[in-house]
């Protein structure tokens, strides 16, 4: 049973529109087991009239209310991309939390062509797992 799907979060800054959709992986989760695994699928649009590049991510995830992960690097999955002016850049990814319950947030750090660094907002998003034995 898939869970947590469908619902989209989205937020634009600086000209750079970060989307981002969850969705609970009933396959590698074990909720016996406090392991709930979830894959977010991310699409950026640069709005922005000149070229920028995706340079770090900075990753903070989030189970039972507290911090359990503070992810920061080059990229991501394993590249900078660069975007044009109405571009798009689609990637999907992985996590697990240790609760029924989670979020995700961060910043994504782009340099446009004319040399600017800028940060750029990764929405919230939430992590839910609903038991089905207590859905009615």
């Amino acid at each position: 049973m898939e869970q947590a799907t469908g619902q989209t979060y989205a937020q634009s800054t600086q000209g750079v529109t970060v989307e981002v959709t969850p969705n609970y992986l009933d396959d590698r989760s074990s909720p016996d087991g406090n392991m709930y695994a979830y894959a977010y699928h991310v699409k950026i649009t640069n709005e922005r009239p000149v070229d920028v590049q995706l340079m770090n991510r900075h990753w903070k995830v989030y189970s039972a209310g507290r911090q359990v992960a503070d992810v920061k690097g080059e990229g991501v999955v394993g590249e900078q991309p660069v975007l044009s002016p109405n571009e798009t850049y689609e990637y999907t990814s992985w996590t697990i939390v240790q609760d029924s319950m989670g979020h995700m947030e961060g910043v994504y750090t782009f340099h446009a062509e004319n040399g600017e660094f800028f940060d750029v907002t990764i929405p919230r998003f939430d992590l839910v797992y609903l038991d089905p034995a207590e859905m009615h």
